[in-house]
């Protein structure tokens, strides 16, 4: 494999993926995974007994860079790559996912004193802890009249920088006081490369709503939270703000020789893992709105103008491209709906007849692609997990409407796919209310490789072309183009992310054409879920809550 090569790193939940892409042959490609030896530390930290709280997500920061010293000198190897053909590198990683460091960049976690302090450690983009402090910052940011909490759907979660913050400050400040800084872990692995100190535009805007132009939430509304955290942004966030690809440094003399590259290999901005996804997909101007479907769904779109569109969860400049805004919303369970629907109901049902969860779901999918749209009389509400957008209530939940004694399992297996798709047709309706443009639909991630019903469905229910994203590895081939801009053409790299994904990103594997007659006959379907959209949505959303409520009817996440 002789020739110029980027090199993507996706750090997941779970594992780190490397992926080399050769920058003259999209299709020259070797790929590498290393799982975390701790996992997501859930219930204990490492060597110590006491139980972590409900709610708590952690890391070591030493299984992400281990799996670069193991990941990338195996699969140097494997492809027969010599490291001096490796020309740039790229990091995409989840988000947010953050650590408190010292002022050496040593997280908290790795000294004696604070290694049984769970605070101490990463806490990942899952840790749900902290909702108490999401939910005071968005009480006192729409008390305080904060404009550009409607960039983000009028709220922020658990899962963001400021409440996981806060919630050290609060629950442990000497670990807030010994901070010298707060980390996304995607920047603090730049950091560790190349000795720099910066913070990628995507992760600090979509998670730590910083703004171009603009900055962090300023002192007096951070002082409201807590007074002792209102240099929280001057203190403790600091480095330079740059978009995703811009050459943050260039590697280190000693992580290149324990990783096996060249010591000044350029290395770029970091990036979210799921925005990585739209680059990967080849999408790098606007009018293009990328789908990451898996066991939620992430719509990613690119636009030439900032405008507040009604329920969409965030709008960050050089949020994914730079000269662009990038524009997320966002639904919380399409593949989990269906995960649910196989292990929890249909498959007690049909358990006797076949065995295995794959071939129920292929026994359901071969089932359900033969049915008419809204076979059966059945319509669903995609919201088995809440709505993230465009009504931005996690307090909702699922709705099956319309059984019969002669419903089948097919028809309950395909009803929630269409819920799902005329989901995503709300989300596209916003975007166009506001005039900002959708022309074409790209699908990538695991449920939209897997399910051919579910990509035609989504053609047909948008009326619109829909491409599937060539590579298996969407995300981590958008960490690789980073890498590549980083090192410029000069480099043997490209000097825009447009170049390189011309030249990088290969054809897409499969382009679905909506159906006519399946687009007619979901038109009047969607009248259908738009009424009962807004009835349980808005109208009458004190329903779901009373359901909720009732005894036995615990929600769980």
């Amino acid at each position: 494999m002789a020739g110029n090569y980027a090199l993507g790193m996706d750090f997941g939940t779970e594992s780190v993926r490397f992926l080399l892409v050769d920058t003259n042959d999209s299709s020259n490609t070797a790929s590498e995974v290393v799982a975390y030896e701790h996992g997501v530390i859930d219930k204990t930290l490492p060597g110590i007994e006491t139980m972590l709280p409900a709610d708590w997500a952690l890391q070591h920061p030493a299984d992400w860079m281990n799996g670069i010293r193991e990941g990338v000198r195996k699969l140097l190897e494997t492809a027969e790559v010599r490291a001096e053909e490796v020309i740039g590198i790229g990091i995409d990683f989840t988000s947010c996912t953050m650590l408190p460091v010292d002022e050496q960049g040593i997280p908290l976690c790795l000294h004696d004193k604070f290694a049984g302090e769970p605070h101490a450690w990463p806490k990942l983009w899952k840790h749900h802890a902290s909702q108490p402090q999401a939910d005071s910052f968005n009480h006192v940011a729409r008390e305080t009249g904060f404009e550009r909490l409607d960039d983000f759907g009028s709220r922020i979660s658990s899962e963001w920088m400021i409440p996981k913050a806060l919630q050290i400050l609060q629950e442990k400040p000497e670990i807030y006081d010994s901070a010298a800084s707060f980390m996304e872990a995607g920047d603090w692995i730049v950091r560790q490369l190349t000795g720099a100190v910066t913070r990628n535009s995507c992760a600090a805007g979509y998670k730590s709503l910083w703004a171009k132009g603009i900055g962090f939430p300023n002192q007096d509304l951070l002082g409201r939270l807590d007074p002792r955290f209102a240099s929280f942004a001057n203190e403790k966030l600091g480095g330079k703000i740059m978009p995703p690809g811009e050459c943050a440094g260039r590697l280190q003399p000693d992580i290149a020789a324990g990783i096996g590259l060249v010591p000044g290999t350029p290395v770029g901005a970091a990036i979210i893992d799921a925005h990585s996804a739209v680059l990967g997909s080849g999408v790098v101007v606007p009018g293009k709105m990328v789908l990451v479907v898996g066991t939620s769904t992430c719509h990613m779109l690119l636009g030439d103008k900032k405008v507040r569109i009604k329920g969409i969860a965030g709008a960050v400049d050089d949020g994914i491209v730079a000269g662009f805004c990038g524009y997320e919303a966002g639904q919380a369970a399409t593949g989990d709906i269906l995960v649910w629907l196989v292990r929890r109901l249909i498959g007690d049902l049909i358990s006797d007849e076949i065995a295995g969860e794959d071939a129920l779901f292929a026994r359901l999918e071969e089932q359900a692609i033969g049915l008419e749209p809204g076979s059966g009389g059945l319509v669903a509400l995609d919201w088995w997990n809440g709505n993230r957008s465009v009504l931005m209530d996690a307090n909702l939940s699922g709705l099956l409407i319309g059984l019969t004694l002669d419903t089948s399992a097919a028809q309950i297996y395909r009803a929630p796919i269409e819920a799902t798709g005329f989901g995503t047709r709300r989300i596209i309706a916003a975007f166009e209310d506001e005039d900002v443009a959708i022309n074409e639909l790209y699908l990538c991630g695991g449920l939209a490789r897997k399910s051919k019903l579910l990509r035609q469905v989504y053609a047909d229910i948008c009326g619109r072309e829909l491409h599937l994203a060539a590579s298996d590895h969407a995300s981590a081939l958008g960490a690789a183009m980073l890498g590549a801009v980083a090192a410029g053409k000069s480099g043997g790299g490209f000097d825009s992310l447009l170049e390189a994904a011309e030249k990088i990103v290969p054809p897409s594997a499969e382009t679905i054409q909506p159906n006519p007659e399946a687009a007619a006959a979901y038109n009047d379907i969607y009248s259908l879920y738009l009424d009962l959209h807004d009835q349980f949505g808005i109208e009458n959303k004190s329903i779901m809550r009373q359901l909720k409520s009732l005894p036995g009817a615990a929600w769980t996440h």
